[in-house]
C-alpha cells in the first residue's frame, strides 16, 4: 500500500487517528480534503478543524473547497494524481460526485 498516493478526505476530531495511522504507517498521503474553517465560539473566531490542525503539523497538503464540485477544485484533486481516495465523514454522501 505504501506505493499508492492517497486523498484523505475527513473533519471530525475523530478522522485524525485514521490519519494518524496513516501516517505513522508511512504512506503517501500526496493531500488532505477538509472543510473550510468555520466561525466559532463569542468571538466568531475562524477555527480550523482537527484534522487541517494534524495534516499542517505533519507537512500535508491542505484543500479547502467549499463545493466538491467546483471545477477549480477539480482540477486540483485531479494533479494530485492519487490512486485511493480514503473517506472519514467528509460532509454528506450525496455531495460525493467526484470523478476517478
Amino acid at each position: 500500500m505504501k506505493n499508492l498516493r492517497i486523498v484523505f478526505m475527513g473533519t471530525p476530531d475523530f478522522a485524525v487517528a485514521t490519519l494518524a495511522k496513516l501516517v505513522e504507517n508511512e504512506n503517501t498521503i500526496v493531500g488532505v480534503i477538509t472543510a473550510p474553517d468555520r466561525p466559532a465560539g463569542r468571538g466568531r473566531k475562524l477555527n480550523q478543524s482537527a484534522v487541517k490542525k494534524f495534516a499542517i503539523e505533519n507537512g500535508l497538503a491542505v484543500l479547502q473547497p467549499t463545493n466538491l464540485k467546483n471545477e477549480e477544485f477539480l482540477q486540483e484533486l485531479k494533479k494530485l494524481d492519487a490512486n485511493l481516495q480514503i473517506v472519514v465523514a467528509n460532509r454528506s454522501p450525496h455531495c460525493w460526485s467526484l470523478p476517478c
